[in-house]
């Protein structure tokens, strides 16, 4: 039977029902000591004084730590991907609020929250900057000094600097735009902006640090175990085999929880007081620890007389907040992206990582697509409109085919976004005349097409360990946080092995056992480890084939596993270990151009369709329908894909309508989910999901992933609908009734005050 392809539920669905699951929440050690934060209460500050004494006098306080206290163990308690800029706890200078400042620990969490509020810090304030476009002057610097981390290939041309809050500035250069603009037809510019977002997993950051003899054991909620283990190990100057991570099932992710979060922290407390050390965030702390990027885009077009874009010139600006994170790798990897998925001769790209002094920034669900699409399919149907023609045949006449260049130089393989596009069109019946509406209801819908590169180059090694029963089981690295990824991977290994996908094992993230994965991030799971699954298992098929041969088995037989270790060894012993790499080419981009003919090994498309209802009284928007289509090769599993499908854009649903942060002084004023507004039950509109299958002939069996495919185009698909049901253009994000309504009201002529 084959295994690819089937619509089976995921593997691990009763132990998550029945509440066996095991999670670092529910985890509980001997002897643990609990950790609540103390936190920064002003944007940006020199730290004159931490006052701890009343915290310290507590009856059941352990102890009180300060980054002092860690600079004594750690001589440069410094950490992240991109930059060593985020320290342990704050150092000389806070530049944030909610910024973790001091940790008390104690046996009882609540005395440790208790304990935690008595805690006063002094700060000489300092001047901040909250806005990206003006964090471009080095009026305010958040930095004094930039050390790049040199940890990624990708990132190797990091730059150390000084007097700027510019983490890195990429641009890329093709064909001669000035020239083209000029020739052209019609000049058309916009600008856009997207708001700072929160991941809000329902599992907020947890993390333990036990430390064992001579070795420091995490157990995390993380998507990066084997980064979390080489970055710990650094930062304590050990080898890699001191440092142990333990990954079990995550409530969530989303791009949150890659990288280092709270394992720094943890194991410098567990090592200072040598006991086991855990620290739980509230759902409030979420929101001082890592969001999406709030951006402003700046987008040019050159427009011929028969329609084609001639010339596009972008400026995106990615607000970073206080720390870089990965906001550098989002900044070049996507930035290439922002003209779209467009046939466009003549480009220019500027693309820069700023500094502020808000939450920092990181992965968000689509890397930073979701906010250059939203602005160049916006553009996008504002040319439509301007010319006159329709906005599906001014996508199709403009659209990226096979083998095309995209703007870095690189060919644009094996994308369906012809195929995509079509998908939407038919579902939603594009030819056909759209019922308006009547009186102050009108109606009106849009489509939004996107495409992200993956990231690349990375690193996926698997194991597949045959036992002398025939029972299987599969060894990853790879976090499965909801997305079903170790039911893929099963279901991969079982088609070459010829098993049955549910009696293979998976075994969970242990840097002790399980093997390397860069990550679980960028929707590359499926496409990179599933190619290093399906290697792992190809190579313990063959070492099956070679003891069937030493055995003397006549060749050709498929001989079950169990009789062949029989057969050789006389009883049942012994076992089969696969073992497989998988590592992309890549070719960096070029220093002054930008441009390299290899920048990812694959590609991912999807769209969106939306029919909208607006109220013209009140700007009330209501999604009367949401299309959704996506371009993931072959599917592994269908039902799976699917229900990502559907994750992705509801995700994105609430970060059109309703989700954004409010800032007031650099203090988060709605940080609580009674505030800030994530799509509930009855929010969703009614859904349809379209898997468009185009073979990835580089995946695992024709497949990749599309994890976030699903966040493209629902922005700008929703955006455009309202301007076609009451020709308002909503510039920024998110669609509130109260930005519509101001629309409406500025489209009339008529003040508020009026209302």
């Amino acid at each position: 039977m084959n295994q690819v392809g089937r619509d089976i539920p995921r593997l691990e669905v009763r132990a998550k029902v029945t509440g066996r699951a095991d999670y670092t929440h529910n985890l509980r050690l001997p002897g643990m000591l609990y950790g609540k934060v103390f936190r920064a209460t002003v944007p940006h500050g020199r730290i004159r004084c931490i006052e701890t004494g009343a915290a310290r006098a507590v009856p059941g306080v352990q102890c009180v730590v300060t980054g002092e206290d860690i600079r004594k163990l750690i001589a440069e308690p410094y950490y992240g991907p991109a930059f060593h800029d985020q320290p342990i706890l704050a150092l000389d200078k806070v530049r944030h609020v909610g910024e973790p400042v001091a940790v008390v620990l104690a046996s009882d969490p609540h005395v440790a929250e208790h304990a935690a509020q008595l805690i006063d810090a002094e700060y000489q304030e300092l001047p901040a900057v909250y806005d990206e476009v003006a964090a471009m002057q080095p009026d305010i610097v958040v930095h004094d000094m930039l050390k790049p981390a040199g940890t990624f290939a990708d990132l190797k041309h990091l730059k150390g600097r000084t007097g700027t809050n510019i983490a890195l500035d990429f641009h890329l250069r093709r064909g001669d735009v000035d020239a083209a603009l000029a020739r052209a037809e019609r000049v058309i510019e916009h600008t856009f902006k997207t708001q700072q977002c929160l991941h809000l997993a329902f599992e907020p950051f947890v993390a333990v640090a036990d430390p064992g003899d001579g070795v420091l054991t995490i157990h995390t909620s993380n998507q990066t175990p084997s980064f979390v283990r080489t970055e710990i190990a650094r930062l304590f100057g050990w080898p890699e085999n001191r440092v142990r991570v333990k990954v079990p099932y995550l409530g969530g992710g989303f791009g949150a929880k890659v990288y280092v979060k709270l394992e720094a922290l943890v194991s410098a407390l567990a090592l200072l007081v040598r006991r086991p050390v855990k620290i739980a965030l509230t759902m409030e702390e979420q929101f001082y620890m890592i969001t999406k990027h709030p951006t402003t885009f700046r987008i040019k077009s050159g427009v011929g007389k028969d329609g084609r874009v001639v010339a596009r010139a972008c400026e995106v600006y990615w607000n970073g907040g206080a720390y870089a994170d990965i906001g550098p790798r989002v900044t070049q990897k996507s930035g290439f992206t922002a003209p779209g998925p467009y046939d466009i001769e003549n480009i220019n790209i500027d693309s820069y990582a700023l500094y502020t002094n808000r939450t920092p920034a990181g992965a968000l669900r689509g890397f930073g697509i979701p906010q250059l699409v939203w602005a160049y399919e916006s553009h996008t149907d504002l040319i439509a409109r301007e010319l006159g023609i329709d906005p599906i045949d001014f996508r199709r006449k403009n659209i990226l085919h096979q083998n095309r260049p995209q703007a870095s130089g690189t060919p644009m393989t094996d994308a369906a976004i012809a195929k995509v596009l079509d998908a939407i069109a038919a579902r939603l019946a594009w030819n056909k005349k759209l019922d308006r509406g009547s009186g102050t209801v009108r109606r009106g819908r849009g489509v939004a097409i996107g495409f992200k590169a993956s990231i690349s180059p990375t690193t996926s090694v698997a194991i597949v360990n045959v036992a002398a029963d025939g029972s299987t089981t599969l060894y990853t690295s790879t976090v499965d946080m909801g997305q079903g990824s170790d039911t893929a991977f099963a279901q991969i290994a079982a088609e070459v092995l010829d098993f049955k996908a549910e009696d293979i094992r998976i075994v969970h993230p242990d840097t002790d056992v399980t093997p390397y994965d860069m990550g679980t991030l960028g929707s590359r799971s499926l496409f990179h480890m599933g190619n290093a699954v399906r290697l792992a298992a190809e190579d313990a098929r063959a070492k099956l084939q070679a003891l069937a041969a030493q055995a003397g088995l006549p060749e050709g037989t498929n001989y079950p596993p169990a009789e062949v270790f029989k057969k050789r060894f006389g009883m049942q012993a012994g076992n089969v270990i696969g073992a497989a790499s998988f590592v992309p080419t890549y070719k960096s981009p070029d220093a002054q151009t930008g441009l390299s003919d290899n920048v990812t090994p694959f590609w991912m498309v999807g769209g969106a369709g939306a029919e909208v209802e607006v109220d013209t009284e009140t700007g009330d928007v209501r999604v009367l329908r949401l299309v959704n289509a996506v371009d993931c090769g072959k599917p592994i599993n269908p039902g799976v894909a699917r229900t990502q499908l559907s994750g992705a854009a509801i995700m994105q649903l609430g970060f059109t309508l309703s989700e954004a942060m409010q800032l007031d002084a650099g203090q988060v004023t709605n940080a609580s989910l009674a505030d800030y507004k994530i799509p509930g039950i009855r929010d969703v509109p009614p859904m349809e999901n379209e898997l468009v299958e185009a073979e990835q002939h580089t995946g695992p069996f024709g497949a990749k992933g599309l994890g976030e495919s699903g966040t493209f185009g629902v922005s700008p698909a929703i955006a455009n609908a309202i301007h076609d049901a009451v020709g308002v253009r909503i510039m920024e994000l998110p669609i509130t009734a109260e930005v519509v309504f101001r629309a409406l009201r500025a489209q009339q002529g008529r003040p508020l005050e009026d209302a």
